[in-house]
């Protein structure tokens, strides 16, 4: 479902809180939405702006090289994930990169992030591990131009997630809702997977569970929405809630 600029840019402070209560960001980690109207540009806020503090007037218009669109406060250092992203995946209208501690495990060893709860199906079958010091050698880990934006886009390909070695994870999805709500349960399931590893031998979501999962999904469903009201209730911010966009009230 299509909405507005105004719900998208009011959705993406809602985002930058929900993700900042949940402790899926800190002071770094960003998400960002793909522009309505406008599928070569996307907001995000710019770099000092603390996702658990972003308003309105702290969001930036970038176009798909990275590039800031008439605004001269300095930008997130790796918004070329986000660009990279957007221009590699049309059908993808929000992204998130964070370093959620639970998942880093999973970047820097041989054994594989699997959905492994009913809430955790959202990060798909196959989340792959992208390594910075394969194509571009020792760095600081951070991406920070279009070429290793590409690099990292390539390595997601169509998945939802991927991770990268030593640094947190990126994620892409249609909506906020749903790159918001797959960036609060992956670290979850990252959780429950380590601690059954710990256990014993593990028996992850099929993908016949995954698709039943995801079938007929609507980010603005009663369901999802409570959700999302849920979390920006715990985040302080419920009063940015509009009506939901395809139901009476909020």
């Amino acid at each position: 479902m299509m909405i507005g600029v105004d719900e998208a840019l009011n959705e993406l402070v809602i985002a930058n809180r929900i993700l900042a209560n949940e402790n899926v960001v800190d002071a770094y980690g960003h998400v960002s939405v793909r522009h309505p109207n406008k599928p070569e540009r996307f907001f995000m806020a710019h770099m000092l702006a603390p996702p658990e503090m972003v308003e309105r007037a702290d969001l930036v218009e970038f176009g798909l090289d990275g590039n800031a669109v008439n605004d001269s406060r300095t930008p997130s250092i790796e918004r070329f994930i986000h660009s990279a992203i957007y221009e590699a995946r049309p059908e993808v209208q929000a992204v998130v990169h964070a370093h959620a501690e639970d998942s880093l495990p999973f970047g820097i060893t041989d054994v594989p992030l699997r959905p492994v709860i009913h809430s955790g199906s959202f990060i798909g079958s196959h989340v792959p591990v992208w390594d910075i010091a394969d194509n571009f050698g020792d760095t600081n880990l951070l991406v920070s131009n279009t070429a290793q934006g590409r690099d990292l886009a390539r390595c997601l390909g169509n998945n939802n997630v991927v991770l990268m070695r030593g640094h947190g994870f990126a994620a892409g999805a249609r909506s906020l809702i749903d790159v918001v709500r797959l960036s609060v349960y992956l670290p979850r399931n990252a959780r429950v997977q380590l601690a059954a590893m710990r256990i014993g031998k593990f028996k992850p979501l099929s993908d016949g569970e995954i698709a039943a999962r995801s079938a007929g999904y609507n980010p603005y469903s009663a369901q999802s929405w409570r959700a999302w009201q849920y979390w920006a209730t715990r985040a302080g911010c419920s009063h940015l809630l509009g009506k939901r966009p395809d139901g009476d009230g909020k």
